[in-house]
């Protein structure tokens, strides 16, 4: 055998090369707190629950009492309505997965009724479980979900209705109330995406913050996801997937006695489930509390504030929408790329992400904004508005005119690994080498791509990454 030392040399070798998850300097797919003992407490907790299995609570009541207390906390924070049950899962998509597998038997051929900005986490859930997915045009402006579409979108198919608090392209709160409404007035269950916004929201309001009701104090709402691992700032993977009673929970759940093994009981997709994240989690919400929540929320809206605010006054940006929460996206005039602004801001330490032009949204570089980013907004700002400069000055990035017609001309069904493998290289993403430093001309590339040839291209990458060199 190796030296345990070893491997764990070799890990710390392998994530010198990943995006640093502390400090906000990565403005997406990490939740920094800025607390370094929150990071501790939650790596104890999870190995000394990590070998524990979810999948039987009377094997260990330790993870039942856990998941119970973590629901309960919830739900007393989203709204604090009697009867109210829910299960920990492993994040955001699995919520919403769950949600919307929870509400499919209601009716024959089911169908669910989507703005356009919902999470592709429903699409993904609409294919797995087969469902139709209707989805409805947003504000082309203020990209909130339009009340009156989502209520005449609603048909004798309809098995849930969702919206977003807040959307994760730009920020916004959809109109829940009015929404929820509409679903309540035709028997169908609406479900509230607060993945990001469940756990801080409520904390910007007490703070003072406008935010219309969007919670289980909503006639209507009949399930709410949130994550614990991004604003509780709790290690990954945790959510809460709340239902209003147990009747609207019971068919997600799932049993088989029809095999010579255990009776299969799963409150989640998953079978088998690791107790560390669930201790984690656990333990991360006790040791904040109320108090250490509410000034993690001010430290966040704080820079949010500043951060916007910055933006707003370097010349050719445009905050996108009228976001309420943590998260901005922002779009620029013809003037410069912003692709190419993404690779500046890489090259000096941050990394924002870049967000492909759909429907009435333009090209655009979102953020996502956590306590960490509090203290830093100057710094931050003073390099988005070099990274603005060095783009004007780079100029546009060319494509050639032939490679772009012919690239939108494809058709990714019937196209061949082999010609794939051609593209990809032509694009740069052949081998499985990783993606080259400057992402811009790709980005450029992809832009002149249909969403499902870009689908496509992205995935046969994907299978070129995860595959054995």
């Amino acid at each position: 055998m190796n030296p345990p030392e070893d491997a764990l040399a070799a890990l710390r070798e392998l994530r010198a090369g990943d995006l640093p998850t502390h400090g906000g300097r990565t403005l997406a797919y990490v939740y920094d707190s800025g607390l370094s003992e929150v990071d501790t407490l939650g790596a104890a907790a999870h190995a000394l629950a990590s070998s524990a299995n979810g999948l039987d609570p009377t094997a260990f009541p330790s993870l039942l009492r856990m998941e119970n207390d973590l629901v309960a906390e919830a739900s007393a924070l989203l709204g604090d309505v009697p009867g109210v049950v829910g299960s920990v899962t492993s994040g955001g998509t699995e919520s919403c997965l769950l949600a919307v597998l929870a509400a499919r038997d209601d009716r024959p051929s089911p169908s669910i009724v989507l703005p356009t900005t919902a999470h592709a986490a429903f699409h993904k859930a609409a294919h797995l479980f087969g469902l139709r997915r209707i989805d409805v045009p947003v504000d082309p402006v203020t990209f909130r979900a339009d009340p009156a579409a989502m209520a005449a979108a609603m048909d004798d198919s309809t098995v849930l209705v969702v919206a977003s608090a807040p959307s994760y392209a730009h920020g916004v709160l959809d109109p829940i109330a009015p929404i929820a409404a509409a679903a309540l007035e035709r028997g169908v269950r609406m479900h509230v995406d607060a993945c990001i916004g469940g756990w801080v929201l409520p904390y910007f309001a007490r703070l003072g913050a406008d935010i219309p009701l969007f919670d289980f104090r909503v006639p209507g709402v009949t399930s709410i996801s949130v994550d614990l691992h991004k604003y509780a700032y709790c290690p990954k993977g945790t959510s809460v997937l709340l239902h209003a009673s147990a009747e609207l929970r019971r068919s997600h759940y799932f049993a088989s006695a029809s095999w010579p093994g255990y009776t299969m009981l799963n409150t989640t997709i998953q079978s088998t489930r690791s107790g560390g994240p669930l201790a984690a989690a656990w333990a991360v919400t006790r040791h904040l509390g109320s108090e250490g929540y509410l000034s993690l929320a001010a430290s966040t809206r704080a820079a949010v504030a500043h951060i916007r605010a910055g933006i707003a006054d370097i010349d050719g940006l445009r905050v996108l929408g009228d976001p309420v929460s943590t998260l901005i996206a922002f779009t620029g005039d013809d003037g410069f790329d912003l692709f190419t602004v993404a690779d500046e801001m890489k090259a000096r330490g941050w990394y924002v992400q870049p967000q492909f032009a759909h429907l009435s949204s333009p090209v655009n570089l979102h953020l996502t904004v956590t306590a960490a980013n509090h203290g830093s907004e100057k710094e931050f700002l003073t390099d988005l508005a070099a990274s603005v400069d060095a783009a004007r000055a780079a100029g546009p990035v060319v494509i050639d005119p032939a490679v772009a017609e012919f690239v939108a001309a494809l058709d990714p069904a019937s196209l061949t690994s082999e010609q794939f493998a051609g593209l990809l290289a032509a694009a740069g993403l052949g081998g499985a080498a990783g993606l080259p430093d400057r992402m811009a001309p790709i980005n450029a590339l992809l832009a002149t791509a249909p969403a499902p040839l870009r689908e496509r291209l992205l995935l046969e990458f994907l299978g070129a990454l995860y595959t054995p060199s």
